[in-house]
């Protein structure tokens, strides 16, 4: 365990002096409320309360606080909006809170060379709407993209439905601008489509966690925007169909844009939870949302026969297609909101299982069996296009004990069958604070001791993000 130090009033004035009055707070400046929400983030009911909250506005601002951390032995968390599934943001060592809600600016969309250069504070739908105002497309699109910043997509490299299509954030930072825990200031990279130069330090902080340094710039490279799409839902009368037609859309030559698994309790929950009329018939068990896009839409429609022709194969209901714009938010918010409902109706551990697409209903079937074993429900939804399964475990009435003990074995042996069939343990939300006791099932110790070696040459005092990953 490092040697951390508390932080002393001395050190508080000189943080101060660095970011101003008006952007610290602490539990004796701000409602009890207000700070309260610096130690949590959406991860179950975990709240751990930072020493202070600063909220610098420059990246030499933020190398100052660094240097003084660094030499202080004071541990940093940054912070972006909270939305976080895996712990990653919580300062489960107390010390600085850097809260990155003034780094919010686009500085530049190059059109003509297709690129982007954001801050970390910008939340990823907003970035999204002022490229595609330009006729641009930033594909990767969290379920909380209307919240989250995009420096925490960064730093668990988030995906999103259309990740099936299109990749997920790593596959669209060209050059990163990071603040390093000793308080040095570097690009990782070049603004170019190639690079070959050196180690690709680049995609090493992507997904980092916030373990290796602090991103205050980022250049995205960006796509032509896609003008048409088509969506259908599609009910299936067995989860495990829903499951296996995932595949074999792929196989018949079809790449939709989007492709999600929500079994019944999972969509009925959403639709509720927004008041959003769906009709569920008893004898359906799970639905597919499947978005196509593209230029043209009568290519668009050739191959939605396809996917007729493929869901012909199986048992399934009457497959809505979406004909107005207004119908298709509503289902993408049913999708988008399915996290928000089971929050709403329960306390819950959100595992974020993935494996290869065509090992989808091995998992789903193993994931039920396991909590028909160990007494808890599920309610499973994800991106299948990547094979994705989000296994939500509902508390419901199940005791103290239970809850935070007597899981843990489910829980690592629905890791383990992850990594049977060639998966592993998180897909887009991280390791983090939740699932760090759990890495050893997916990776052997000589990974392990690798990335330890690379968080000492970063962050030679472990000061930030400590108490995540390993």
């Amino acid at each position: 365990m490092p040697d951390f130090h508390a932080l002393t009033p001395a050190l508080l004035v000189q943080l101060e002096a660095i970011v101003g009055p008006a952007h610290v707070a602490t539990a004796q400046r701000v409602p009890a409320e207000e700070y309260a929400a610096y130690g949590q983030d959406h991860t179950e009911d975990l709240h751990f309360a930072p020493d202070v909250v600063l909220t610098p506005g420059t990246p030499e601002e933020i190398s100052q606080i660094m240097r003084l951390c660094h030499a202080a032995r004071v541990p940093v968390t940054a912070r972006g909006a909270g939305t976080g599934l895996s712990g990653g943001a919580l300062p489960v060592h107390h010390g600085v809170v850097l809260r990155m809600a003034r780094f919010d600016k686009i500085l530049q969309i190059d059109e003509r060379n297709l690129q982007a250069t954001v801050e970390p504070g910008v939340v990823t739908e907003a970035f999204q709407n002022a490229v595609q105002a330009v006729g641009l497309f930033y594909p990767p699109d969290p379920a909380s993209k209307g919240s989250c910043f995009l420096g925490g997509n960064l730093s668990q490299s988030s995906g999103g439905p259309k990740a099936v299509k299109y990749g997920v954030t790593k596959d669209y930072v060209l050059n990163l601008q990071v603040v390093l825990p000793t308080g040095d200031i570097i690009w990782t990279g070049a603004n170019t489509l190639k690079n070959a130069t050196g180690y690709n330090l680049t995609q090493l902080m992507v997904g980092s966690e916030g373990t290796l340094g602090i991103i205050t710039k980022a250049v995205f490279r960006l796509l032509p925007y896609p003008k048409q799409n088509i969506l259908m839902l599609v009910p299936f009368r067995q989860e495990a169909q829903a499951a296996e037609a995932v595949s074999a859309v792929f196989r018949a030559g079809i790449v939709p844009s989007g492709m999600e698994f929500m079994e019944r309790e999972a969509i009925a929950w959403s639709s509720d939870y927004l008041k959003i009329p769906l009709t569920l018939p008893e004898d359906i068990k799970a639905h597919l949302l499947i978005e196509l896009d593209g230029q043209d839409l009568e290519y668009l429609y050739k191959e939605a026969e396809q996917v007729y022709e493929v869901l012909e194969r199986y048992d399934v209901g009457e497959i809505l297609l979406a004909d107005t714009a207004a119908q298709k938010d509503e289902l993408w918010r049913i999708r988008r909101n399915i996290g928000n409902s089971v929050r709403y109706n329960s306390v819950y551990k959100e595992e974020d299982t993935v494996v290869p697409r065509a090992e989808l209903p091995t998992l789903l079937k193993g994931v039920k069996e396991i909590g028909a074993r160990y007494g808890f429900k599920t309610v499973c939804y994800g991106h299948a296009g990547d094979g994705n399964l989000h296994v939500n475990i509902i508390r419901g009435d199940l005791d103290d004990e239970t809850w935070n003990v007597g899981l843990r074995e489910p829980i690592s042996e629905i890791f383990r069958l992850c990594v049977r069939l060639g998966g592993t343990i998180s897909g887009e939300h991280g390791i983090g604070l939740v699932q760090k006791g759990y890495i050893g099932i997916a990776l052997p110790d000589i990974n392990l001791d690798l990335m330890r070696g690379i968080k000492q040459v970063f962050d030679p005092h472990s000061i930030m993000n400590p108490g995540k990953i390993f």
